[in-house]
Formats: structure tokens, sequence, C-alpha cells
């Protein structure tokens, strides 16, 4: 697979989004998602999303380690590996099915636009959404793990999660790092292992290593610049703007491959 110069630019993009993302602008990931998933489509967009998050994670725990709240964290711990698990199955079943549907594009393009709708409910209601019962955190844990496995999209509900707790922003930057850097290692053999059981339907391969290789500095010079540009932007149509652009890629996912 030889990417085209709009395919560069696009992944690019993915790219710096994930440096800004991890040094202070969570919500900004969303993007990442389906803009990746456009690169290479749904398995291979997922598989080589995942290193970039990692190496990302690594400057965030570096930057606010100190700040993690474990005690937010113990309860959710479980569930989430449940939503793992289930997830596993998923991309297991989908990638053995050999339809000339990619149906992992279009339950990426459905969750993208569901976790984009619990970001815009957090912003009408606040803590109203907040899970705050044993369904709750259940649920909560489950969904992020599902979603993180099929995806990489479980920022919005960690974030619904974790500032319904009431954490400082130090706090909140130093949790999240944690359990991004944590369970994306966790997924990392997952989507190899599938790889090497589906050959012709990979999570990863040759080109998408490359890639990742690649695209290894534009990260490092995002998360600088990030937390330079972070006090800069006005953050309401900041927000929006990730919001609008990563509903109308979302919604192209799904009408590619059904139309």
């Amino acid at each position: 697979m030889t990417l085209t110069p709009e395919q560069w630019l696009i992944g690019i993009v993915a790219a710096m989004i994930v440096g800004v993302s991890k040094t202070g602008i969570p919500g900004i990931g969303i993007l990442v998602v389906p803009l990746m998933a456009v690169v290479f489509g749904g398995r291979l967009g997922t598989g080589a999303t995942l290193p970039l998050l990692i190496f990302g994670d690594v400057f965030a725990v570096l930057w606010y380690r100190h700040h993690a709240r474990w005690d937010k964290l113990g309860g959710l711990i479980p569930w989430v590996l449940v939503g793992i698990a289930v997830g596993t199955g998923l991309l297991w079943y989908t990638g053995s099915q050999g339809s000339k549907i990619d149906w992992l594009n279009i339950i990426i393009g459905v969750l993208v636009l569901f976790m984009l709708g619990l970001s815009l409910a957090r912003m009408k209601m606040g803590d109203k959404i907040v899970p705050s019962t044993k369904f709750g955190l259940i649920s909560t844990g489950t969904m992020a793990g599902f979603s993180t496995t099929v995806s990489n999209a479980a920022g919005p509900i960690m974030s619904i999660y974790l500032t319904g707790m009431g954490l400082p922003k130090e706090q909140f930057m130093g949790t999240t790092a944690w359990y991004f850097f944590i369970f994306n290692l966790t997924k990392l053999p997952i989507y190899v292992f599938l790889s090497l059981v589906l050959p012709s339907q990979p999570m990863v391969n040759q080109n998408t290593i490359m890639f990742d290789l690649a695209m290894l500095p534009v990260i490092v010079l995002a998360a600088f610049a990030g937390k330079w540009l972070l006090p800069r932007i006005p953050q309401k149509t900041f927000n929006m703007t990730v919001l609008v652009l990563a509903a109308i890629t979302a919604v192209k996912l799904i009408l590619d491959q059904v139309k």
C-alpha cells in the first residue's frame, strides 16, 4: 500500500493532533480516529494509531506522572479489562468474515458519533451525566475498554468520568496519562496477535510501522507546540471546530461503506 500525498497530509495532521492532545487538550484526540481510518481503513487505521498514542502517552506520563489519582481508577480497571476482551472478540469476528464492507469503518464512525454526543451532552448538562452509581461505574469501564480497543476512542468517556470526580487540572492530566499509557500498552500485543492469526485482515503491517516511525518527530514537535498554543486558542471556538470536523469525518466513514 502506497500512500498518496493527500493521505500523508491527513496522517501528519493526525500525528500532530496526537501530540497536542497529550499535552493539554485531551478533547481534540477524538479527531484522530476518523482521520486515520480515512488514511488506512478501519482495521489498519486503528492499528496504526496505537503506537502514535503510546509515544504521546510517554510525554504525558513524564510531565504529569506525580499528579495521578490511582484511587479514582481502581474500581474502573476490572471493567475496562472486560470491555477490552469484548472489543478483542469483535475485532476477531469482523476480521474473520471476509466481507467486502469494512465493518470496522462503520463501527468506528458510529462510536465517534456516540462519543461526540457524549461530549455535547457534557457541555450542556455538566455533572448530571457523570456516572455516580455502581452500574454507572461498570458501564463506564466496559464502554471505555470496548471503545479504546475497537477504535482508540475512549477519550470522551474518561473525560466525563474524571471531570465528574472534581479533579484539579493537573490531577486530571496525570490520571488520564497513566490510564491511557497502561491500557494502550495492553492493546499492543492484542493487535499484533490479531494480525498474526488473521493475516488477510491485519491490524498492523509493514506500511503502518513505517508510517508510525516517520511520524514520531511530528508528535514530538506537536507535544511541545501544544503547551505553547493552549493558552492562545479560544477554547469554545476550538472545541466546536473539532466536534464538527470529527462528525463530518465519522459520517463519511459510514457513508463510504453503505452507499
